[in-house]
């Protein structure tokens, strides 16, 4: 693999690309080295082909490009043009120095399909790239193969041949076999794309995201029985996804569980066995009730919301009316499905109490139930306040010295030293999530932003293309992984395929584990402590790549 010399003028220039670098418009990127791509059947990997055409003063003068991949047989090539976003807000001033750029301006990051034989247009004197992603899925023949790349004129002219090792491992990966929840948000989804909730074409369109959150490795799905009360300033509101149907008359509360059996179906149908229980409380210290409509004599009205206390006994006779009734209809209708529950996203230690009150209430209604939120203070636990912790990942070492169960996550304040999913961070800290995992021990992870296209505090829509910082209020893509594509399916990003990658080396270590007893992650070069696992500082892109090969070797070593 080589850059094509572009000494010439006139001449294009071509080199192989890790699929861990970002190709800037205006920076050569490094080409990729010796080491071969690793794959395991059915693994989707990946690798970029960046090109630059000469800075000519006539753009006619220039030829649109073909790209061809030739995977071999039983193998698939998918090609993606990677485009530019603009960037306003990289990083806050006092994050660590792991970025690639802290300057704004145009990154990397979307993956827009090629369709076969679709080409690509230049932009002078720029840096541009090609995403291909490579699936072997018939594993028998030589464990060792090569993809060849050729890069072609419109008029048929081959300007580039590249080769590409593949190593092969015939096993498949198992399952990750911790809890991964990548938030998706449905009201964004009928808001970006205009249409009802939960209407004909919301359907259609959760049906094209869904598959996309399980490409990044999730397993466990965000259910809005109610508007989950979220990111949403206080007597604010966001648009109303309720699944369930509430009505009240002169004898109670009735419910419709038509709306919630369509959903759990298409979630069993897409691979998630794990609902997550929209939150029971409002965000931030559980102060409020969730906006929750019924219908009425009246019509339909907000019974519940930030004008309802989160004390209030009414919402004790609602909930009381409710939590049997579902349980029993998921237990019944459903049986494989497990569900956890929320009372309050991000509670701070000075709302330890008024989190305790909050769970007081719904206690005996969850009983056997789990509990998870996010939070990091371990008084939350050891009170019993809740059942397992979703812990920051740069507080997690006390919880991890003490054998806590715990998942982890990470969001827009979390900058120093540990992974994350910026755009402006090299793709290597995000893959690092995956291995980072493992070794922690941790049970489950959770990001809040699949598909956040909201400014901060949901006060309005942002669109995305233009905004990736929800309004410039947080570092680039913290608030998503997907675009919105106008055709109604997402369009992934760099970063989506940077965390899918870090499952897949979490299964990795899973499947030597499990077959051999040992844990790489005690060996790999530079890793820390267990208790402070989740943390970054000290290593390299270098480091990180270090994980596969050592699972090749100790794969080879039982054939």
């Amino acid at each position: 693999m080589g850059v094509q010399d572009c000494a010439r003028p006139g001449a294009f220039a071509f080199t192989v690309v890790s699929s861990l670098e970002k190709v800037f418009p205006d920076q050569a990127p490094p080409p990729a080295g010796a080491e071969p791509l690793r794959a395991f059947t059915g693994e989707t990997v990946s690798f970029q082909v960046a090109w630059r055409p000469p800075a000519v003063r006539d753009l006619s003068d220039l030829p649109r490009l073909r790209l061809e991949v030739a995977a071999g047989r039983g193998a698939r090539a998918d090609v993606f043009r990677v485009g530019l976003v603009p960037v306003l807000v990289p990083a806050f001033e006092d994050s660590d120095d792991v970025f690639l750029r802290r300057a704004p301006g145009l990154f990397p990051d979307p993956l827009t399909p090629l369709g076969e034989g679709e080409l690509s247009s230049s932009v002078l004197g720029a840096w541009s790239a090609w995403w291909v992603d490579v699936v072997v899925e018939d594993p028998e023949g030589d464990r060792h193969r090569e993809v060849v790349v050729r890069v072609r004129t419109e008029d048929g002219q081959l300007l580039h041949v590249d080769t590409v090792a593949l190593q092969l491992h015939r096993q498949v990966l198992p399952p990750v076999d911790i809890a991964v929840a990548q938030w998706l948000h449905t009201d964004c989804l009928a808001d970006h794309y205009g249409v009802e909730p939960f209407g004909a074409r919301h359907w259609e369109l959760l049906e094209s995201y869904l598959p996309s959150v399980g490409r990044a490795g999730g397993n466990c799905l965000l259910t809005p029985l109610w508007t989950p009360p979220l990111d949403t300033e206080v007597g604010g509101r966001r648009t109303t996804t309720q699944l369930l149907d509430v009505r009240r008359d002169e004898t109670g509360w009735q419910f419709g569980f038509d709306r919630l059996d369509r959903w759990v179906a298409l979630a069993l149908r897409h691979g998630f066995d794990v609902l997550e229980m929209p939150h029971l409380f409002t965000q931030w210290g559980a102060e409020a009730t969730p906006s929750i409509w019924a219908g009425g004599p009246a019509g339909l009205e907000e019974v519940f919301g930030w004008h309802v206390s989160a004390s209030d006994p009414r919402y004790r006779g609602f909930l009381e009316a409710l939590l049997p009734r579902l349980q029993a209809h998921l237990a019944l209708r459903w049986p494989t499905v497990r569900t956890v529950w929320h009372v309050s996203d991000e509670p701070g230690h000075d709302k330890l109490a008024g989190y305790q009150a909050a769970r007081a209430v719904v206690g005996d209604l969850v009983k056997g139930q789990t509990v998870i939120d996010a939070l990091s203070d371990r008084s939350f636990l050891t009170s019993g306040a809740v059942d397992i912790p979703v812990v920051a990942a740069d507080a997690a070492a006390p919880f991890i010295s003490a054998g806590d169960e715990f998942w982890a996550y990470h969001c827009n304040v979390h900058d120093r030293g540990v992974s994350n999913r910026f755009i402006a961070m090299p793709s290597w800290r995000t893959r690092a999530i995956g291995e980072q995992l493992f070794r922690a021990g941790a049970s489950g992870f959770l990001h809040w932003g699949f598909n956040f296209w909201n400014s901060q505090l949901s006060r309005g829509a942002v669109d995305p293309w233009q905004d990736p910082s929800a309004g410039n209020a947080f570092p680039a893509g913290d608030p998503f992984l997907v675009y919105p594509g106008p055709d109604g399916t997402p369009v992934e990003s760099l970063r989506h395929r940077a965390f899918a990658q870090g499952m897949a080396d979490h299964a990795a270590l899973q499947l030597v584990r499990d077959l051999t007893g040992q844990d790489l992650t005690r060996t790999t070069p530079g890793t820390s402590r267990r208790q402070d696992a989740l943390l970054s500082s000290g290593r390299t892109a270098d480091d990180w790549l270090q994980t596969r090969p050592a699972v090749d070797a100790v794969l080879a070593g039982l054939t």
